[in-house]
């Protein structure tokens, strides 16, 4: 990976919808060739994808919280797939300490993560929950050097 697919990386990362014509200007190359850059990075499994960033509140998600939860090795494989199941976990970490997953979540109220939270609790045992007063750094990309 060049200086050029570096470059390339943090104009994606920054806005995922810019066009090859604005990433080829930056990178004084082609079109096409911005294209065929992005193509292999793509198949080399360095972009994995693109994502819309959304305004949570303004879709009724007015609660953000982290989960931990205490697991026993053996219960990893049913608490996987029902995580994973549950769209109102948008991130969930395996983690060394005393509890061995971290979730990140987001509810319409507190009623509804309660819900959840007691859920968990009855399926799969301790858990801690920090809910989310403010967000000074919202998900971000890697910056490369270029």
């Amino acid at each position: 990976m060049d200086q050029i697919d570096k470059k390339i990386l943090n104009m994606l990362q920054a806005n995922a919808r810019v066009s090859l014509k604005e990433m080829s200007a930056a990178c004084y190359i082609s079109s096409p060739a911005i294209a065929a850059r992005i193509s292999k990075m793509e198949d080399t499994g360095i972009i994995t994808g693109y994502h819309t960033s959304i305004n949570r509140e303004k879709l009724d998600y007015h609660v953000k919280a982290f989960i931990m939860v205490q697991l026993e090795p053996s219960q990893k494989s049913e608490f996987y797939p029902y995580v994973q199941s549950i769209p109102n976990v948008i991130e969930c970490n395996c983690v060394t300490g005393e509890y061995s997953e971290v979730m990140e979540v987001v509810f319409p109220s507190t009623g509804a993560l309660d819900d959840f939270i007691n859920e968990i609790q009855r399926r799969f045992g301790k858990t801690s929950t920090q809910i989310v007063f403010s967000t000074s750094v919202e998900h971000r990309g890697v910056k490369l050097s270029e």
